[in-house]
């Protein structure tokens, strides 16, 4: 999919897949008060500015029409998958009951994450990534591989490359000189694109949060709900309803005056450590706009995330699958496999008939989205199908296991209430 050799090295040499178990966690540093939802203000320890001039900005070519549509991997895509696959079997399986009991990510878990140079696939050579055309078949295999690890984990994962892939498809060149060589060093930055608000009906392109003209840029006011790594988060792209416009995005940097985190744990998705983000008079000058403000950008974002979603959604629901299998084979009851009875044995397929249907749909809209054909159609059938069968997957699964399915000795019960967030959230990731 374009991905140079150097891609290939970072990934395949990286100190991640050497290492074999995870450190012990330390003891958990959320406070009381935290958990209750104190407020604290945004992350501050980073300033950004421009490393390079840019002459205009640096976007990834749309991968060549081939005329066909064939879900086989290319070997880049295989070794890459591979290798997610790997550091999500080993790094985020273990940790994630842990992370949804304390609400966090075992510390170190997300910086090895990042050693894995995930956000180097979306940036162009020029500005010190390793992307040669737009990928977003294989960011949605990411995904799905990172996923069956944990859906929690995979977000906290995912969330800064939904920001540094944004900047790459709408900033412009000065948004693209001061953000974007954050995410090509070392110390990849927490950062979150923010487009929930806890509103009932919620509709992404009608937001809540406003945002108006000032003589100097703009002011937004609102707050923007299940955040991913709010409280870690140095950057955010927020969305925000602009007089006279309509839905916009907007990037504010958690040092500015007026922006607080609260903690904000839900019934699912508790490892990504999600929180309200609060803006108040938040004063950003005239560039913070991004894409212009322009309405087909914002659409694009929003189905792009539903895409995203759609590929978790698949990744955990083929967790569930491959759990559920050999537990319905061994689990014995009247001198038999469970799996012999026929109701069992049904509804396992059903699990398996569904998932393909929805991996089908999901990559058909990812291969047609990074060839830039409309893929609007197909991004709404894998948004459906993802919120629709994920959940219902989920719930078979607990079933399936019967009162071991009620219990967190077995990790069922966290996937279904993972699955349960597919068809509230928007925003968060981005392919």
């Amino acid at each position: 999919m374009g991905l140079g050799l150097s891609a290939l090295t970072r990934l395949a040499g990286s100190k991640v897949i050497e290492r074999a178990g995870l450190r012990k966690p330390v003891q958990n540093l959320v406070s009381a008060g935290t958990r209750n939802g104190f407020r604290v203000a945004g992350a501050a320890s980073r300033t950004f500015k421009s490393a390079q001039r840019l002459g205009k900005p640096a976007r990834l070519a749309p991968t060549e029409d081939t005329g066909l549509f064939d879900l086989t991997p290319s070997e880049d895509q295989q070794l890459i998958v591979e290798t997610v696959t790997e550091f999500a079997a080993e790094q985020l399986r273990p940790a994630a009951a842990d992370a949804d009991a304390k609400l966090k990510a075992p510390e170190g878990l997300l910086s090895r994450a990042a050693e894995l140079g995930i956000t180097l696939v979306g940036i162009p050579e020029e500005l010190g990534g390793v992307g040669t055309e737009r990928s977003v078949v294989t960011n949605a295999l990411v995904a799905e591989a990172l996923a069956h690890g944990d859906l929690g984990l995979a977000v906290a994962v995912l969330a800064p490359s939904a920001v540094s892939t944004a900047l790459v498809s709408y900033g412009d060149e000065q948004q693209q000189a001061d953000y974007l060589p954050a995410f090509v060093g070392e110390n990849v930055p927490a950062a979150a694109l923010a487009l929930q608000e806890r509103t009932a009906l919620f509709d992404p392109f009608k937001p809540a949060t406003k945002a108006r003209r000032t003589p100097r840029g703009y002011q937004l006011d609102g707050v923007k709900s299940l955040v991913p790594r709010a409280a870690d988060a140095e950057l955010f792209i927020v969305s925000a309803d602009l007089e006279g416009r309509g839905p916009a995005l907007f990037l504010v940097e958690s040092s500015n005056s007026g922006v607080t985190i609260e903690t904000e744990p839900a019934m699912g998705l508790r490892g990504a450590a999600t929180g309200k983000l609060h803006l108040e008079k938040v004063a950003l000058p005239a560039g913070a706009l991004l894409g212009g403000g322009k309405a087909e950008v914002f659409t694009e974002v929003v189905r792009l995330s539903r895409l995203g979603w759609a590929a978790l959604a698949a990744g955990t629901a083929k967790a569930v699958l491959d759990y559920v299998v050999p537990y319905v084979n061994e689990r014995k009851a009247f001198g038999e496999p469970v799996s012999h009875r026929q109701a069992v044995a049904f509804s396992v397929a059903d699990i398996a008939i569904e998932l393909e249907g929805l991996r089908l749909v999901t990559l058909r809209a990812a291969s047609r989205a990074e060839q830039g054909k409309p893929y609007a159609r197909e991004v709404a059938l894998a948004r459906k199908l993802a919120a629709d069968k994920g959940m219902q997957i989920g719930s078979a699964g607990v079933q399936l296991l019967g009162g071991h399915g009620f219990v967190k000795e077995h990790p069922v019960e966290r996937w279904y209430r993972d699955l349960r967030a597919i068809g509230v959230m928007e925003g968060a990731v981005l392919l």
